[in-house]
């Protein structure tokens, strides 16, 4: 039986017999800036290259060549193929931000501003930011590597920001410099930015703010070091294991072991209608919650149908959500794709256009039918 209403549907399913609540997605991701001060190899920069290596680049819109790995040591890994034809450049708290947000959460019943990067901390007016999504009548959240929260953070709590992810990569200075590019393994340096990490999250907690933790487990050699994790920061916030797409089902393995070794078990599943994301919550003996972030592919009905990456190997998760970014030639674009940037259109042009029309389809129909939601947890359990 399902019990529906506006704000989305919960049902029991069958298949794994556990509550399942499912709400629309109504959020907006916005590239602040584009600052980091870690060179991650896997990142990718929510589509953009890194501006700081490429300012300069290329000729006119449509025919840039950009470089994905540059002077800075960061890294942007679609850029070299999927089509982008802009610098992203840092957003300002003034009114062509703010009509950007009215147009955006009007045309598209958007009611949640996540903030992104590079590392939104680093912006220089962050606070200013979330106090105009705040007042624009969204609800404010930042993904962050916790660089730099012990200086901004109790601003933006004041300011209105409800919540901030923390992607956390190691416990050690060795594991966080690890996944550095090579000319930046520095375990000095690691070790400040585990230390700010650390400061990051005592702030948040003591003004207030939602802390959860993202934590990307590739194999099972990460198990320890997600163990770690846990001992750590289990009783001070929220965390949320993902699997690694690109190491399949030794990412999987290695999340049910952790797991079932820390005595984990399902209570629920949590879903969003038109998005690939998906969440089981898990209690743990000591009464604290775990997550498992998993991806179920959705698909635009016609954009994703005709993408040059529709093959399910090259393109496991399909549309993923909406991201606004200022372009460093002036205004506002939105994005559905960091695969396909090319499909980023100005704002104004871009709520009338065929693409959001198919992003609010997929959203509806997911919602009226929750059973197509639910049937990839039926194949699951299969």
């Amino acid at each position: 039986m399902v019990n529906a209403h506006r704000g989305g549907a919960e049902r029991t399913s069958e298949a794994q017999a556990l509550p399942v609540t499912i709400k629309p997605d109504r959020t907006l991701r916005a590239k602040i800036t584009d600052s980091c001060g870690l060179t991650c190899t896997f990142c990718h920069n929510e589509g953009t290259p890194v501006s700081v290596d490429n300012r300069g680049r290329g000729g006119g819109e449509g025919s840039r060549t950009f470089v994905t790995l540059g002077r800075s040591g960061r890294s942007s890994i679609y850029a070299n193929r999927n089509g982008v034809g802009f610098l992203a450049s840092t957003m300002r708290a003034d009114d062509e931000l703010r009509d950007a947000l009215t147009v955006m959460g009007r045309g598209m019943e958007l009611d949640e501003l996540h903030l992104t990067g590079g590392e939104p901390t680093l912006h220089p007016a962050v606070a200013e930011l979330v106090a105009l999504g705040a007042e624009a009548g969204f609800r404010v959240c930042m993904t962050s590597n916790g660089e730099n929260g012990e200086r901004v953070l109790a601003r933006c709590a004041e300011a209105g920001l409800d919540r901030i992810n923390l992607s956390i990569f190691g416990t050690t200075p060795e594991e966080l410099a690890d996944v550095q590019e090579s000319r930046f393994r520095d375990i000095g340096l690691a070790a400040r930015k585990i230390d700010a990490l650390e400061r990051t999250i005592e702030t948040a907690l003591q003004n207030g703010v939602k802390v959860s933790a993202n934590i990307v487990v590739p194999n099972g050699a990460h198990i320890p070091r997600v163990h770690r994790l846990f001992e750590r920061y289990s009783d001070k916030l929220s965390i949320r294991l993902l699997n690694s797409l690109s190491d399949g089902m030794d990412s999987i393995g290695a999340i049910n072991q952790v797991l079932d070794e820390l005595g984990a078990v399902p209570v629920a599943h949590h879903m969003t209608a038109g998005v690939s994301g998906y969440r089981t919550e898990y209690a743990l003996p000591s009464g604290r919650v775990v997550y498992f972030k998993k991806i179920r592919p959705t698909r635009l009905s016609v954009t994703c149908s005709t993408c040059r990456f529709r093959d399910p190997s090259t393109c496991e998760e399909g549309y993923y959500g909406l991201r606004l970014y200022r372009s460093a030639e002036g205004g506002y674009l939105v994005g559905v794709c960091i695969q396909r940037m090319d499909l980023c259109l100005p704002v104004e042009e871009f709520v009338t256009s065929s693409l959001a029309s198919e992003v609010r389809e997929l959203r509806d129909r997911e919602l009226a039918n929750p059973d197509e939601v639910l049937r990839h947890l039926a194949g699951e359990s299969a």
